[in-house]
């Protein structure tokens, strides 16, 4: 006989008031980030890019431990535990890492030859790139929807990009050099980020209770034995001579800051709402970052551009 009662309803996922705010200060810290990034290499500073990576990496480990001692009351040296514990997905970690860091490099690249509006639209070339990679690494299949949403996106992407297309260069930068460097900003991303799913999911051996916080930590630990080692070789003679923070000033070092920050906020947000939410995040970064680029830096915002927002929105 079979069973005449109906299914419960479904229930609909909400977001917490905890998730709301976090999402809230992603969208500013991003927003924050990309005007800072401009505001640092308008006048092309001739601070070291790899000691600014590396202070970033720094102060996200300070962040982290403090978080898994006060936060998570556990001792600080449960980060090491887990390295310890954990060397594999740790070793595996080099590559996220390595691509992390030539992100966090390319950037000053790219904020040095374009305006953070037109970078902030360019570089969500980062999601077809990631579904592409989603297939290729994790062998998940892309629907219909997905599809579609790529190609949305993907015109968004070619409006904004209309204006700038055949355009003088600009009298500090090179147009060109700054969309080569986003784009592969974009392939970097969409990459480390996969790697960085498949790592964190896979399964650990360790008796420490594995946190979000541990994760950025063990992150942070791998990314300055990577960057520590391009430091020695391009810009060693440099630091020896006039010192780790060469020319470095209180704007570039509030986009440290601004950097590491953004790593854990991101991580609140994996925890109290979900990687969709995320990416709504990210699209009402763009509207805000246009117009905030407008106002400070009197960039021009022409339809085409509306228009290539609209798109990634609905993308």
């Amino acid at each position: 006989r079979t069973d005449d009662k109906k299914p419960p309803p479904e229930r609909h996922s909400t977001v917490s008031r905890t998730g709301l705010r976090v999402l809230l200060l992603l969208v500013l810290q991003t927003c924050v980030k990309n005007v800072l990034m401009q505001v640092v290499m308008k006048e092309r500073p001739k601070f070291l890019l790899s000691t600014a990576v590396i202070t970033a990496q720094l102060l996200k480990l300070v962040f982290s431990a403090t978080y898994i001692r006060f936060g998570l009351q556990q001792s600080v040296w449960s980060i090491l535990t887990v390295l310890r514990d954990d060397w594999y997905n740790t070793l595996l970690l080099i590559i996220p890492c390595a691509a992390y860091s030539l992100v966090m490099t390319l950037e000053y690249v790219a904020f040095a030859n374009m305006d953070a509006s037109v970078f902030q639209v360019l570089v969500q070339m980062k999601m077809p790139i990631t579904a592409l990679f989603y297939r290729t690494v994790l062998g998940k299949k892309l629907q219909l929807q997905q599809l579609l949403s790529l190609v949305i996106l993907t015109a968004g992407v070619m409006l904004c990009n209309l204006p700038t297309y055949g355009a003088e260069t600009r009298e500090h930068g090179d147009t060109a050099t700054g969309v080569s460097a986003t784009l592969a900003i974009a392939t970097c991303s969409g990459f480390a980020s996969v790697f960085t799913e498949k790592v964190i999911k896979a399964a650990r051996k360790t008796d420490v209770v594995h946190s979000l916080a541990h994760v950025q930590a063990q992150m942070a630990l791998v990314s300055l034995c990577i960057l520590g080692c391009y430091a020695v070789v391009k810009d060693f003679q440099i630091i020896l001579e006039q010192g780790f923070l060469y020319e470095f000033n209180f704007f570039a070092f509030l986009s440290c800051l601004n950097s590491a920050i953004g790593g854990l906020i991101v991580a609140a947000v994996l925890s109290y709402s979900d990687s969709v939410l995320k990416g709504y995040a990210g699209a009402v970064s763009i509207v805000i970052t246009g117009i905030c680029s407008m106002v400070l830096f009197d960039t021009s915002l022409s339809a085409c551009y509306g228009m290539g927002v609209v798109n990634i929105i609905c993308a």
